[in-house]
């Protein structure tokens, strides 16, 4: 098997390609470490959204609905209002339709390439955000820490590691997600009537009009309770909502089959990651976002137990680590 790593552009943006057989991928370490692209070059699939040369402007200037950007810390945050350890740590308001801020911010920034490289059976690359006094993030999170972020890809598929590191004085917060936004179709001769998807989903958080939960869960509907099993399409209705994590025979993940194809993509997250945001731009075939979340949306605002809601401390020299992959199953072996 062919597999190589190197340095190159992705449309005109410094890039880390890999290759391993029939698959590459391809990460902006510039754009917050995004992984832009997972693709299998012999079949033509393109797994993520890719933002196109003309979309490359507005891509930068938002770069959340293409690959998989990493949020740190998450989601939405009420008036911009983090309490932690006795302190509320203050973060902009960014978005105005609900007062809230929105993201984090570590996906639109640049990361450091420590390594990249290759073997006889697959290649590799590593970046890492090291935050300290000084830092565009430490201005908002006033802790030492270091995120590492490995990409790997092999016959298997696209293996992801994350860890961070606590490398400060004090306890700090650890609220990671992925913003993964996938293809559907993403083989080129299907159509979006082609694809069902499953998600190991539990409870559906019960959202206020600031899209912030309210504390209670909500019935699910009657297609809900068809994620848990497969065959609903991505666009079945427009969706912007948030769940707890149900993990199925230990796996915490989403498949989604291309039925013409015979191809089913699995997008298997870790059981670290205890909600589920789900986001399909309201209805609007051609792409959704299954996105794995340590957290709940708000969590520190929330009254309710931290080990039930994802609020996660790193203690002085604790590091929280979880493993992601994507790989296909050929449904016509």
């Amino acid at each position: 098997m062919t597999t190589k790593a190197y340095e190159g552009t992705y449309q005109g943006e410094n890039a880390i390609w890999l290759q391993a057989g029939r698959y590459e991928a391809v990460v902006l370490p510039e754009i917050g470490a995004n992984l832009i692209a997972f693709r299998d070059t012999e079949k033509e699939y393109k797994f993520l959204r890719e933002p196109s040369l003309e979309e490359m402007d507005s891509f930068k200037e938002r770069p959340i609905v293409h690959g998989i950007p990493v949020l740190f810390p998450p989601n939405r945050y009420q008036d911009g209002k983090f309490p932690w350890n006795g302190k509320v740590y203050e973060f902009p308001v960014n978005e105005p339709a609900t007062g809230n801020h929105l993201h984090g911010f570590v996906h639109n920034i640049p990361w450091t390439v420590e390594k990249f490289g290759a073997d006889e059976s697959e290649s590799h690359v590593t970046l890492a955000l090291q935050v300290r006094e000084g830092h565009s993030v430490y201005a908002y999170l006033p802790h030492s820490f270091t995120i590492r972020l490995t990409y790997t890809l092999n016959e298997f598929g696209l293996h992801q590691d994350i860890a961070v590191h606590n490398e400060g004085t004090d306890a700090m917060p650890c609220l990671l997600a992925y913003h993964t936004t996938i293809n559907a179709p993403f083989a080129p001769n299907s159509q979006p009537s082609d694809y069902g998807f499953k998600m190991t989903i539990g409870n559906r958080w019960k959202l206020n009009e600031r899209m912030l939960p309210t504390g209670e869960y909500q019935s699910l509907t009657a297609d809900e309770e068809k994620m848990k099993v497969g065959g609903l399409s991505p666009f079945f209705a427009s969706m912007d909502n948030h769940y707890t994590t149900a993990p199925q025979n230990g796996r915490n993940y989403m498949e989604l089959t291309d039925s013409r194809e015979g191809i089913k993509l699995v997008y298997d997250v870790g059981t670290s990651y205890k909600q589920w945001m789900i986001w399909n731009n309201g209805a609007s075939e051609g792409f959704f976002c299954p996105e794995p979340q340590m957290n709940l949306v708000n969590a520190p605002n929330v009254d309710l137990p931290a080990g039930e809601i994802g609020l996660v401390s790193l203690e002085p020299g604790e590091v929280w680590g979880e493993r992601a992959r994507l790989y296909t199953i050929d449904l016509k072996k």
